[in-house]
């Protein structure tokens, strides 16, 4: 008799109770994530921004200069051919070619119109240009 009252489950009132606070819980919770989809896509580009410049100027660290525009940012991934010249490519720089939140691929322009090269995202829309979650995103205004 003892081992019956110290083995006690829980009862059907407290199963209810608990499920109620989880739908209040998920209630108020979930639109509050749902509305922030677009803010943490844009954070996320921001990020892979930074993670591939970093990647750009150890290939150059490598190989004396970045990438040109039409070995483009495969160059981190893969020993570029042409011009100019991989001399000292060892590894890759990045697993795989980079894609931005939205799917589409960033942009890589070598040399750039305010630096060695200009790298960024064209936002949600893939057009130049856009306000919001459809504004572009630059590694140079990181």
């Amino acid at each position: 008799m003892k081992n019956l009252r110290n083995n006690r489950g829980f009862t059907l009132i407290e199963i209810m109770v608990v499920i109620v606070i989880l739908g209040v819980l998920g209630a108020l919770v979930v639109p509050n994530i749902m509305g922030r989809t677009g803010e943490a896509r844009m954070k996320a580009a921001t990020v892979d921004l930074r993670a591939i410049s970093t990647a750009l100027d150890m290939y150059r660290m490598d190989n004396f200069v970045y990438p040109s525009s039409d070995q483009g940012l495969e160059a981190l991934v893969t020993k570029p051919s042409g011009f100019p010249e991989a001399k000292n490519w060892n590894e890759p720089y990045l697993k795989k070619a980079p894609k931005d939140p939205w799917g589409n691929e960033y942009q890589y322009i070598s040399p750039g119109s305010s630096g060695p090269y200009d790298l960024f995202s064209l936002g949600a829309d893939g057009k130049p240009g856009g306000e919001g979650e459809s504004a572009d995103l630059f590694a140079s205004e990181l």
